[in-house]
């Protein structure tokens, strides 16, 4: 018998081309029991209205599975603290439109990456980034709450580290605006969670800084790169330089039974089972 206190909606990101019905359907056929989606490309602006059918179908498969966790990625292109007005515009447009995507599809949660300062400094960046989020919180549906991904810090990446995290959610003290950890970026930023004496710090200082109600999600992914390269490469779990233990101690982590896991891990059609599976069998029994 599995521990209560093992994580209950761990998952992945699954390839929508056959669309998010078939994506969820996909994630319960690997044990998934939460499962992140694109909802539309995310390399490009432009994105094709949500059809009566899509919804429906998703809603479907939703119910078929007992998936009842899901969350969504924003496009790669929006950058909130963007120089150019035109540029930032069309991110607060293309944030504003996802969220209306998910009310449609009843998927509650959005990940963003928000945005690089490109120079002009984190604080600048920053300040720039949240009133652009207040716009979009203001035009998006009550339904869907945005989430700020931790990142590795790469180039000019806002959000490396929890201080910038606590910052924004002062500058916008808004319940809607939440925060997913990725444990790569993590150790790319510099936050050596391998040892126990790492994670416990982390920790910590994350209650200390954010409290416990922001994080709604996480991201597992193993890490190519060396602690505090700010470089983002993500690794099959337990295969990277992160190593099995943070792992475990994450999916048997009684502070986060209940929040979404998902793995974004390298070759989703042939290795998010292995990666699931893998992190099942970390559950304490």
């Amino acid at each position: 018998m599995l521990s209560a206190m093992a994580a209950k909606y761990l998952g992945a990101h699954m390839p929508t081309g056959k669309g998010l019905g078939a994506a969820v359907r996909a994630g319960a056929a690997i044990a998934c029991t939460a499962v992140q989606v694109f909802t539309s490309s995310p390399q490009q602006w432009r994105s094709r209205p949500v059809t009566d059918a899509m919804a429906a179908d998703f809603a479907l498969a939703c119910s078929e599975t007992g998936i009842t966790h899901t969350v969504s990625h924003d496009s790669y292109l929006v950058n909130l603290a963007a120089l150019d007005d035109e540029k930032q515009t069309m991110s607060v447009n293309a944030l504003i439109e996802e969220l209306q995507r998910c009310d449609r599809y009843g998927i509650p949660l959005v990940v963003s990456h928000i945005g690089a300062h490109m120079g002009a400094g984190e604080d600048a960046g920053r300040e720039r980034a949240a009133h652009a989020i207040r716009r979009v919180l203001a035009d998006s549906p009550s339904t869907v709450t945005l989430l700020m991904e931790t990142t590795a810090g790469q180039g000019s990446s806002l959000n490396a580290h929890l201080e910038g995290l606590a910052a924004f959610r002062e500058l916008v003290p808004d319940n809607r605006l939440g925060v997913c950890v990725d444990t790569c970026h993590l150790f790319a930023a510099g936050y050596d969670i391998r040892t126990d004496e790492g994670y416990d710090a982390f920790w910590v200082r994350f209650e200390s800084l954010l409290g416990w109600a922001p994080l709604m999600a996480f991201h597992l992914n193993d890490s190519q790169k060396p602690l505090g390269s700010r470089v983002d490469r993500h690794a099959a779990i337990g295969e990277g330089l992160i190593g099995e233990a943070c792992f475990r101690r994450l999916v048997n982590d009684p502070r986060f039974a209940e929040v979404p896991m998902v793995v974004e891990t390298p070759d989703a059609e042939t290795e998010h089972a292995v990666n699931v599976a893998r992190l099942r069998s970390y559950f304490a029994a």
